[in-house]
């Protein structure tokens, strides 16, 4: 892999462990036209990468990704042919993540919203800090949750829960998602580079190709759920993305990030 190649993913290496960091820290790591399409094929270059076996996804600053970059938003409402790319992004975000035979760990440092969720749940391993949390809050932008939310929630954590929280949008802290599966596990923030660490070369010392065939054999039932979800899924997010409600939502948000805040 070359960090020519990209400019939002910092590509790192640790001997046998590749770490991709989302890399827009003064956004959150919020996903921006560029980003997405890095990430539409960052894993299939990760995956084809002689000089690794673990996959470490990780974002830099304060936030481990903050979902959908609000001007990017304003954009596909604006010009709604543009989501035809973002559909076909989506997709190869999903499947390329799925398809990585190497496993990946989601280093989730802070926020993971949105499709910053879908990223980290993806991902094989999350592991967490304490101070982390998650969240799906398509809907609190009008939108479906398309674009993978829908797919691998309840495979974590059953439908009644995330029905709940796809529905809602609500936060759940790392230590509650830990405790219901949603995540693998959540440890204090100062520890969480070396429980990363720690993980990440056990699986790197163990057998290599039995680890990633394993992982091809598990992911077979994901890869044929997100086939039969994905198309109906994006579908109704681009419907949702030229409704009114959408719309209306991404104004409010534009305008409460604009208006000056008070003086403490």
């Amino acid at each position: 892999m070359r960090q020519a190649d990209y400019r939002t993913i910092k590509i790192t290496r640790r001997g046998r462990v590749l770490t991709l960091t989302l890399d827009r820290p003064a956004a959150l790591n919020a996903v921006d036209a560029v980003m997405h399409e890095e990430l539409a094929r960052v894993f299939a270059d990760a995956g084809n990468d002689p000089d690794s076996d673990i996959v470490v996804l990780t974002g830099a600053g304060r936030a481990f990704c903050a979902g959908g970059d609000i001007d990017w938003m304003q954009d596909a409402i604006d010009r709604p042919e543009n989501f035809e790319t973002t559909v076909a992004e989506a997709k190869r975000i999903v499947f390329s993540l799925l398809d990585c035979e190497k496993p990946t760990i989601a280093r989730i440092n802070g926020p993971a919203v949105g499709l910053g969720a879908t990223l980290a749940l993806f991902c094989d391993i999350g592991i967490a800090a304490e101070t982390a949390y998650l969240a799906d809050p398509h809907v609190s932008v009008g939108m479906v949750a398309g674009d993978g939310g829908a797919v691998i929630w309840p495979q974590l954590i059953g439908f009644a829960r995330a029905k709940e929280l796809l529905f809602t949008g609500d936060r759940i802290g790392a230590q509650r998602a830990s405790d219901i599966g949603l995540i693998n596990r959540a440890v204090p923030a100062a520890e969480l580079d070396a429980a990363v660490d720690a993980f990440a070369d056990r699986l790197a010392g163990g057998a290599t190709k039995a680890i990633r065939w394993t992982k091809v054999t598990v992911n077979i039932a994901l890869k044929q759920l997100a086939h039969s979800m994905m198309d109906t899924g994006l579908a109704y997010e681009a419907l949702t993305n030229a409704g009114a409600d959408h719309r209306e939502r991404v104004r409010a948000f534009r305008e409460r990030a604009a208006a000056p805040r008070a003086a403490s």
